[in-house]
């Protein structure tokens, strides 16, 4: 098969352009993109796949979601959380046809194919910006649930380093994720322990934690517990200063942290640089049955943001913060089953870090020195200035809803709107432009310049508002 496909792909495609019509190159043209696509078998089940796929989608970007629902209400969040997650299955829909008539199985490649080096440089700068969020996100979750972690255990908060969350994730980047980072290949024995740390630890635990706590923690919240080993304070205390309407759900919100929305969704949902390499290795492939795949993962994922957003958001309503595993701290000083599922989450996120910068240090690699063996010292330098700049990113931006925003407006808009309806529109020539198909793509490009422009404009917005000191301040001041 292999030395037919080459024969027919430097011979007789030649010819074929010279001397045969126009209608008979395309048809031999998409011969040698099945040839190419028949080539590689590969060995994944359709559950596996499934599962894979939707470890893939789940990532840090659940843990805000109850704060997009409390600053869009309960029927707003749902109708946006629908629509994204169509929109996603629409745009791995254009992906996979594209993949097919394209001839390539990787997302930077399709760019070029499109594109050429534009294109190229556009998805792999995507992704690497995308990566760079999932990891900036991971390292936020550290930075934030390790000093409880660690105050659970001692039972103590004096402002010792060991409880400053910026020291906890230099000591965690240097003495973990370094050393891990810093090999040159994953070992399939180590790339095999790393997937099935982080895998289910991301994902179960917190759902079914999140539902519990919803029946155990009552509204308005008790006051500062005084005993650090009460495991469900007293639901007499005193409220903290919560209204009763704090207390009653909405079901439309609209103020200045609902722009905020659509980027988080669009941050949870993004995997699609997965998809081809998980087509390819699809056993007995065809688009429709990884299509199939897609709708089956997306569809659980669904279920499991839906009920996440809702439970996190029913337990503190207006009063959810950016990352909902530390609004718990909020109430409970110590309890076993939060330690338990906190130590999961931090295991989970700590060792997907290198998993995920290895691909972010080949593509910097590939595009500064694409022609050069491989150096331990540019490997090395490439790896430290990356993570030096992620913590130093986590360090200074305030919360983790600023990385969700971003990346999600940014990213995430590039990657599920903007890239696939691009490529689809250029590469699949047997549809003309006036076809549904291509007017359908058509639209969701310009649909995805509209959320990324209007969402950063929005976020910007807020940040130089925020920025700016208020009027009371000012005054105040004289």
């Amino acid at each position: 098969m292999d030395l037919a496909v080459r024969l027919l792909g430097s011979v007789w495609l030649p010819v074929c352009v010279i001397f045969i019509q126009e209608e008979m190159c395309e048809y031999l043209r998409i011969f040698i993109v099945a040839s190419f696509l028949i080539e590689h078998q590969g060995n994944a089940s359709f559950g596996m796949s499934v599962f894979n796929l939707g470890n893939a989608i789940m990532g840090s970007g659940i843990l805000g979601l109850s704060y997009a629902m409390a600053n869009t209400g309960i029927a707003l969040f749902v109708i946006l959380l629908v629509a994204v997650a169509i929109f996603s299955l629409y745009s791995v829909h254009l992906l996979l046809k594209t993949a097919n008539e394209g001839g390539a199985l990787i997302y930077e490649q399709l760019g070029y194919k499109a594109f050429g080096i534009p294109g190229k440089l556009a998805a792999s700068c995507s992704i690497t910006m995308q990566n760079i969020g999932a990891m900036s996100s991971y390292l936020y979750i550290v930075k934030y649930e390790l000093p409880l972690v660690i105050q659970a255990f001692t039972g103590t908060n004096n402002g010792e380093w060991y409880n400053n969350g910026d020291y906890l994730v230099l000591l965690v980047t240097v003495v973990i994720i370094l050393p891990l980072s810093l090999l040159r290949n994953l070992d399939p024995a180590l790339n095999g322990f790393l997937f099935k740390s982080n895998c289910k630890p991301k994902s179960c635990p917190p759902i079914f934690q999140v539902i519990i706590k919803k029946f155990q923690i009552p509204c308005p919240l008790p006051a500062a517990l005084d005993s650090i080993n009460s495991s469900l304070p007293d639901p007499n205390s005193s409220a903290v200063g919560y209204s009763d309407d704090a207390c009653r759900p909405k079901y439309f919100v609209f103020n200045s942290q609902t722009v905020y929305a659509v980027p988080i969704l669009t941050f949870a949902f993004v995997c699609h640089p997965a998809i081809l390499p998980m087509y390819e290795e699809l056993k007995d492939r065809s688009r429709r049955k990884m299509q199939g795949v897609a709708n089956v993962s997306f569809l659980a994922m669904f279920i499991m943001y839906l009920l996440a957003a809702l439970f996190g958001y029913l337990t503190f309503n207006s009063n959810v913060g950016p990352e909902l595993l530390h609004t718990y701290s909020r109430y409970y000083k110590f309890d076993v089953l939060l330690l338990i599922v906190r130590l999961a989450v931090l295991t989970a996120v700590t060792l997907t870090v290198p998993v995920v910068l290895f691909p972010i240090r080949t593509s910097v690699n590939h595009l500064l020195c694409p022609t050069k063996d491989f150096s331990w010292v540019r490997h090395t330098v490439i790896t430290v200035v990356l993570l030096a700049g992620t913590n130093a990113l986590v360090i200074l931006v305030p919360t983790i809803r600023d990385i969700f925003g971003f990346i999600g407006a940014s990213a995430a808009a590039m990657l599920i709107f903007i890239l696939p309806s691009a490529f689809y529109i250029k590469l699949v020539k047997k549809e003309s432009m006036k076809s549904m198909q291509k007017i359908g793509a058509t639209a969701f490009l310009i649909c995805g310049f509209i959320v990324m422009i209007g969402s950063m404009t929005l976020i910007i917005m807020d940040w130089i508002h925020n920025a700016l000191p208020s009027p009371v301040t000012k005054a105040d001041g004289h």
